[in-house]
């Protein structure tokens, strides 16, 4: 069988900003999906400070695809190889480089990509090339801004905030609700119209209209990622106006009697100042939008878990009547 052509891409951005900053952000991936648009979900499998296996959710061509990859860390010479273990058709095999270039008041940052396409066939190499361009320039673009804009834990534009919330229920039980979300129009009473596709096992679309307590409607759409009776991550690829990066986190723990559990959601916000005028009137500041944000996501995370708790205890009461 002869072996698919290897295809090279490169891409290149100068980043005002220093040189080590930048490849912090890329040796973060856990960060990567509030940074990086095509990002879903990474975990971090196991590695040392020099080389790790890492697995990526991701889109491509507007498909959620996912594979494990391992990683190279050279820090000292700012570069960061990386090779797909298995891929996902129609790559037949893929791996490339971050290498990060001093400059004067920063640095440049090429991002090189090799890869193959399954059968050496045309329309699967020109879809690989469409995607690799599209998410390439895309974290590019997000790398950029990120560091330029200054990351950590005092960036005001970052928001992160967990609520925990005890279930009388079987915690399984709870999941199934939370898993299942194209019922929650008529579940839940914030949530007005809801789309919900599994194009994969255990990977969702979920699309939702939320109404607010100020009545306004907002329509997000989200990649869920789904751990079965353990958690559910997910990250809007259309997030309200305020934020411009919204990813979060489900968890379920049974307590240790074996009665109940606790059921967490965690946010992660990243506020869009260009918005916060526009939405909260003038005069308002990323503090405003800060208290809103978490407000509203709590309100309606909070009011989840507890109705999916009802609902698995056998106590579901009706959703009021919209009409």
């Amino acid at each position: 069988m002869t072996t698919p052509r290897t295809h090279h891409t490169e891409h290149r951005l100068e980043v005002a900003a220093p040189a080590r900053a930048v490849y912090e952000l890329i040796v973060g991936v856990t960060e990567w999906p509030r940074i990086f648009p095509p990002s879903i979900h990474v975990e971090r499998l196991d590695g040392s400070e020099n080389e790790e296996r890492i697995r990526v959710w991701a889109t491509a061509n507007n498909t959620v695809k996912t594979w494990t990859s391992r990683r190279e860390l050279d820090a000292a010479g700012l570069r960061v190889r990386f090779r797909q273990e298995v891929s996902q058709p129609p790559v037949h095999g893929m791996g490339g480089e971050w290498i990060i270039e001093e400059r004067p008041g920063g640095c440049l940052v090429r991002l090189l990509h090799d890869f193959r396409a399954v059968g050496d066939d045309p329309e699967n190499t020109a879809w690989i090339t469409r995607a690799v361009d599209r998410n390439s320039d895309a974290e590019l673009a997000a790398l950029r801004a990120t560091a330029e804009r200054g990351a950590g834990g005092d960036d005001e534009l970052l928001l992160v905030f967990d609520d925990e919330v005890p279930v009388s229920a079987d915690p399984g039980e709870v999941y199934a609700f939370i898993r299942d979300g194209g019922q929650w129009d008529l579940r839940l009473p914030h949530v007005t119209r809801v789309v919900l596709e599994e194009p994969a096992p255990d990977i969702q679309l979920l699309e939702m209209d939320t109404r607010t307590k100020d009545g306004s409607v907002h329509t997000t759409r989200s990649v869920r990622v789904c751990f079965p009776t353990e958690r559910i991550v997910y990250k809007q690829l259309q997030p309200p106006a305020l934020m411009s990066a919204h990813t979060g986190r489900w968890t379920f723990r049974p307590s240790a009697t074996g009665s109940g559990g606790v059921v967490a959601s965690r946010h992660t916000v990243v506020i869009n100042p260009a918005k916060v005028t526009g939405v909260l009137g003038a005069g308002a500041t990323v503090a405003d939008a800060r208290r809103f944000v978490r407000d509203a996501l709590s309100a309606n995370s909070t009011a989840t878990i507890r109705a999916a708790d009802t609902f698995a205890g056998g106590r579901e009461q009706a959703v009021p009547s919209r009409g």
